[in-house]
């Protein structure tokens, strides 16, 4: 069974052909500072159609188009209801006509960590367990969660995809959805660099010198000793490692994963995360295991075939 799959990130499209639990090409488009989604869509549709050359099959042999998207979506009608900072035209896009007119094919969208998380318990760290809560620490925090086998939704959609806004220091920084000390407020891509210019010391720090700043240059220069960042470092593992196990608590899974970009080099953070978990979750059975994704940026792209044949209640699309 192949598909089309796209991952919205924050920063970058992804773009790939899946074949069941493999890819058989992809891409990634930059969308840097794109707010619209609508003029990114010509140059995605383009991207779509050179991978399926490159992967010697057309879109007639593909089942649809999945879409991992960074906000609240409705998975049944696929529409996207809510976004943040991003794509801000979205919920006035038909994207399923875009699919039809560009592709001649059905579309599924669904938030891209729920997507993430289909893709890791389809082809990944997750496979053949039916209680996972997954976290992804890249530009914000994203989570999702599958009990007794199914994708939590909601009936709102909300339901697991915002445990990154669960509130961690209720006097903290404001956050973009409204709330205040949100994880993704204290500990994600684009707030970390506010957190660090604010640290005491920073300006002496070799962080200073650093246009952007991102995590990988926060933990390479905590392993050389600069103190402001071994600081800030240690702020988020406990950020992070606290919003876990709220996610334990909320969910009661058998696993956590952790992915994102952060997650390219899993240490400190998986250690850190297992013994916070281990040592400050309520459990009447035991402690849930503790893994780091194992498809890491593919993920959401290898949750396209699990979503497009997922059957849901309400769902308003016929898969070919």
């Amino acid at each position: 069974m192949r598909a089309l799959a796209l991952d919205m990130g924050g920063t970058h499209i992804g773009c790939g052909v899946v074949n069941e639990d493999r890819l058989l090409a992809n891409t990634s488009i930059d969308a840097e500072g794109a707010s619209s989604l609508a003029d990114l869509l010509p140059v995605v549709t383009d991207a779509l159609r050179a991978l399926l050359l490159e992967a010697n099959t057309t879109a007639k042999e593909c089942v649809g188009v999945a879409i991992g998207f960074p906000g609240i979506v409705d998975a049944c009608h696929g529409t996207i209801h809510s976004t943040l900072k991003k794509y801000e035209d979205a919920p006035k896009l038909d994207l399923a006509a875009w699919a039809r007119e560009a592709l001649d094919l059905p579309l599924r969208i669904e938030n891209d960590a729920r997507m993430a998380l289909m893709g890791e318990q389809y082809a990944g760290a997750g496979r053949g367990v039916e209680n996972i809560v997954m976290m992804t620490l890249g530009t914000g925090i994203g989570t999702a969660a599958i009990l007794n086998g199914r994708v939590v939704r909601g009936v709102h959609g909300h339901a697991g995809c915002l445990g990154g806004h669960l509130t961690v220091k209720f006097e903290g920084r404001p956050c973009h959805c409204g709330n205040v000390g949100c994880a993704e407020a204290e500990a994600s891509g684009w707030s970390m660099p506010q957190v660090a210019r604010a640290w005491p010391g920073f300006p002496e720090s070799a962080l200073a010198k650093l246009e952007p700043l991102g995590f990988r240059e926060l933990f390479t220069h905590a392993e050389r000793g600069d103190t402001v960042a071994c600081d800030v470092r240690e702020r988020c593992l406990r950020v992070w490692a606290a919003n876990a196990v709220s996610l334990v608590h909320a969910y009661d899974p058998d696993l956590v994963i952790l992915g994102g970009g952060v997650m390219q080099s899993p240490e400190p953070v998986l250690t850190f995360v297992r013994e916070y978990i281990n040592t400050h979750t309520w459990s009447s059975w035991g402690k849930p295991q503790v893994q780091a994704a194992a498809l890491g940026n593919m993920a959401a792209l290898l949750g396209a075939v699990p979503l497009l044949t997922e059957e849901m209640h309400g769902a308003s699309i016929k898969l070919q």
